[in-house]
């Protein structure tokens, strides 16, 4: 009995292969718990679709993912000095953001990231002039620029980009590689044509491996089902059964993410209202699951623990069995399945 993630596999990499058309160069991208996939999964996907190069977040995931991507790795985060020494390949590729980060990686291949409106990390315009002297002892790959998601100046993304490879430009740098991340397809067209001498390199990880949301599908097995009357104690804090009703124990906790949620960025007066009434019924001990029973999403009868959940199914719901899966609502990026089946 387990959590587990339903793939529709030809339907999953159809779309793959819709995102590697819209974006020729594309850097697939394979971070954090690897978008809910795992890292070997998605390697073996990026070299199925042919990539030459895999972005990762950091030194220690390039290290464990090095024997399941051939190509070159690209680690996104950027190099400072003083860092773990962490034994890499040649193939692997450091983002640096700083002149001292250049300095310091004398004799490796490196991406230099600008400062973007994202205020991140990255070279500033000032910093320019320095950077001829200190790419002298390094392999320059390209230059990277991170755009943020949103644009609610009205600012253009694309005037952006163009505003930075005029910068470097004028400070004679070489420009034959830019890498992009959060442009659209005909953003990066644009460019494309402005720049002819330039290959720009979209890195790519939501929209690529969680842009089709019907091609995936997290359940949980249903372990056990206990009939409750109202006023019956239960769990472990032996609170009272709000009503008649079920205890149904589904496999899926907190080990897996469940009941962890990272924070949203609210816009308009709706979802902040959701908000606030969320918050409410939290006081009160009645927290909502991502778990799915006769169409509609069950509370939790008390926090999850670490393997399973108890959810609180009321008696004029049909009674879940063991063996049944619940299909559970849960954020790919903060999600640990216990087996992958692809269908």
């Amino acid at each position: 009995m387990a959590l587990t993630l339903y793939v529709d596999t030809a339907r999953w990499r159809a779309h793959h292969k819709h995102v590697q058309e819209q974006f020729p160069g594309l850097v697939p991208v394979c971070k954090g718990n690897g978008y809910g996939f795992g890292h070997e999964r998605l390697a073996e996907e990026a070299t199925r679709l042919g990539s030459d190069v895999l972005a990762v977040g950091t030194t220690y995931e390039a290290a464990r993912i090095r024997d399941w991507f051939g190509g070159d790795l690209l680690v996104l985060t950027p190099y400072r000095r003083g860092e773990e020494p962490v034994p890499l390949p040649d193939r692997v590729i450091r983002s640096v953001s700083s002149i001292d980060g250049v300095y310091g990686l004398v004799g490796a291949r490196v991406v230099i990231e600008v400062m973007s409106s994202m205020k991140r990390h990255g070279i500033s315009e000032q910093e320019l002039p320095q950077l001829h002297a200190a790419i002298e002892n390094v392999r320059l790959e390209g230059f990277a620029i991170h755009l943020p998601l949103d644009r609610t100046d009205g600012s253009d993304a694309v005037e952006e980009v163009i505003g930075w490879m005029d910068r470097l430009r004028a400070a004679r740098l070489p420009l034959h590689t830019m890498f992009v991340s959060h442009l659209k397809a005909e953003d990066l067209a644009r460019l494309q044509q402005q720049f002819p001498q330039t290959r720009f390199r979209a890195r790519i990880g939501t929209r690529l491996w969680l842009g089709d949301h019907e091609a995936t599908e997290y359940r949980g097995a249903v372990l056990d089902v206990t009939p409750v009357a109202k006023g019956d104690r239960f769990g472990y804090r032996q609170q009272k059964a709000a009503s008649d009703g079920f205890l149904v124990v589904v496999a899926g906790g907190t080990s897996h993410g469940v009941g962890l949620e990272a924070p949203k960025a609210l816009h308009g007066v709706m979802p902040r209202a959701k908000g606030v009434a969320r918050a409410g019924l939290a006081t009160v001990n009645r927290n909502l699951s991502p778990f799915v029973w006769g169409g509609k999403q069950r509370w939790f009868a008390e926090p999850p623990h670490m393997q399973v959940s108890i959810l609180f199914v009321p008696s004029d719901a049909p009674e879940p069995k063991v063996g049944e899966e619940l299909v559970a609502h849960l954020r790919h990026t903060t999600t640990q399945f216990d087996r992958i089946v692809d269908r």
